[in-house]
């Protein structure tokens, strides 16, 4: 989709982790959805020996309902070099405006990562919620987080313990280059949007299923997966209503190549095209992730009934539908 030229973007939403590398996996030990010869895309970790309610496990709150002008419940650390030498900070500080969002991949992160955020902070407390803000860390190489060591290898992820999206910056180049995916804007928002999906099953205190049955093409893992899809059609959906902290509106409407672009980005991550891939054969007892028809089906279905409900994967018979 593309953004308003006049829509302004806040930067403390997304920071960089530079490329400083890190430890071994954090403490209590983590449960990968996904993974093919470390080439998978999308890759959620969960450390099930934080909490999983969306609750800080320090303070035992909730956190802060999303305030858009409000930037206190956002890290501002930069993990990267000091005294402003971190290239991928600098191009972080660079987005300004819709404008910025529609000619650089950075910037297009930003805007989405703020209606994206901006949607569910609106759509929540219609369940009783608040949404709390996750920032997404943009690294090159490797960063540390609160899961263990970040890699380019791993794909984007959402880490439940340190409440962060984290995302390479060549990311979206392989997303076309490697797999095949359209390259339009909304092939790239939509991983954005089913990352900040996983965010929201945090809050919900759903994350934890993946844990219950990690594999198979039915299996828990999947049906996590196949959520924050139908997540991130609903956002899509309602993307149009999300606003800049000044009210100015910052998407244009969605077209129906918007929607091929994220049918396609879906699709080139099904765990069927990517084991086809990478070893010449499907095996759905390993799948962690779904079908490509059936996350194009889930987000198809977030994305024409803008309704949550409509997004309960978990006791649906036929995933694939």
């Amino acid at each position: 989709m593309t953004f308003n030229d006049n829509a302004q973007l806040d930067t403390s939403q997304v920071q960089s982790g530079g490329g400083s590398g890190g430890g071994g996996m954090a403490p209590g030990g983590i449960a990968v959805g996904g993974g093919i010869g470390g080439l998978i895309l999308m890759i959620l970790m969960v450390l099930f020996g934080g909490n999983l309610t969306g609750s800080d496990p320090n303070s035992g709150g909730s956190g802060l309902p999303y305030d858009p002008n409000d930037t206190s419940q956002i890290d501002s650390g930069n993990a990267g070099a000091a005294g402003g030498s971190d290239p991928v900070q600098q191009a972080i500080d660079q987005c300004k405006t819709g404008a910025d969002a529609n000619k650089d991949d950075t910037c297009r992160v930003v805007g989405t990562v703020n209606s994206v955020q901006y949607y569910w902070a609106q759509y929540l407390p219609k369940y009783g919620k608040q949404y709390t803000k996750a920032p997404t860390v943009m690294f090159r190489g490797s960063t540390s987080s609160g899961c263990g060591t970040a890699s380019s290898a791993m794909g984007p992820f959402y880490c439940p313990l340190d409440k962060k999206v984290y995302l390479d910056t060549g990311f979206f180049g392989e997303l076309t280059s490697k797999y095949g995916a359209n390259g339009g804007p909304l092939a790239q928002e939509y991983v954005l949007a089913h990352e900040y999906g996983h965010h929201v099953q945090d809050i919900l205190g759903l994350l934890g299923r993946a844990q219950q049955d990690q594999q198979g093409a039915d299996s828990a893992s999947v049906r996590t997966e196949l959520q924050a899809d139908c997540f991130a059609g609903m956002w899509v959906k309602d993307a149009t209503t999300t606003k800049d902290a000044n009210g100015n509106t910052l998407l244009k409407s969605v077209t129906q190549q918007d929607i091929t672009d994220a049918l396609s980005a879906a699709a080139a991550v099904g765990d069927d095209r990517i084991q086809q891939k990478a070893q010449g054969r499907v095996t759905p007892e390993t799948w962690t992730h779904g079908s490509a028809k059936a996350r194009q089906y889930w987000f198809t279905q977030g994305y024409t009934t803008g309704d949550i409900n409509k997004c309960n994967t978990f006791d649906a018979t036929d995933l694939n539908q």
